[in-house]
């Protein structure tokens, strides 16, 4: 039979309270390491994206409502409409999908913009598209807005988004009178 020194018994306790406590102590006590300064950069610019291509996203449903109330605006409004969907394709490429965080969610989510009713289209045609021309200078402000709070290469494409916003609603009043 064999016997366990009391020394030799005191020293593996101790060694496995030892590694039993460092254990709890890692695992428990452990903080999550602070985003860098690139990561919450990426964030911030893929809940901008995210929200830039929700709101063109919402424009190109207003089209959308528009063409279907109104067909024979087709001819007019259909190159229109096809710019939206380029510019909403554009905006939300790129980057990284926003991380789930308080962030990220909230009233003012891309989802909850999207998800939005369209705004009931007018029975007379002029008025239709009177409701498109404000939704193009709508959207073209707030992507106007968020400018200054862009990365430069995404500044630039909202500009020239907004740009097409204005160069749209001019077709639509002005270049309409024709």
């Amino acid at each position: 039979m064999t016997t366990i020194g009391r020394r030799a018994l005191l020293t593996a306790g101790a060694a496995g309270t030892t590694a039993a406590l460092a254990g709890c102590t890692s695992a428990g006590n452990a903080r999550p390491e602070p985003p860098s300064a690139a990561e919450r950069a990426a964030r911030a610019e893929a809940l901008l994206r995210a929200r830039s291509a929700a709101t063109g996203r919402t424009l190109l449903g207003r089209y959308d409502a528009v063409l279907a109330a109104h067909p024979s605006l087709a001819g007019r409004l259909a190159p229109l409409r096809a710019s939206v969907a380029a510019h909403v394709k554009a905006l939300g490429e790129g980057g990284t999908p926003p991380a789930p965080g308080p962030s990220a969610s909230g009233s003012h989510s891309p989802t909850a913009s999207a998800s939005s009713a369209p705004a009931p289209v007018p029975a007379d045609p002029a008025a239709a598209v009177a409701g498109l021309v404000a939704a193009e200078r709508a959207t073209a402000d707030t992507h106007t807005a968020v400018l200054l709070t862009a990365p430069p290469e995404y500044a630039r494409l909202l500009a020239s988004v907004a740009a097409a916003g204005a160069a749209h609603a001019y077709l639509l009043t002005e270049g309409g009178r024709g």
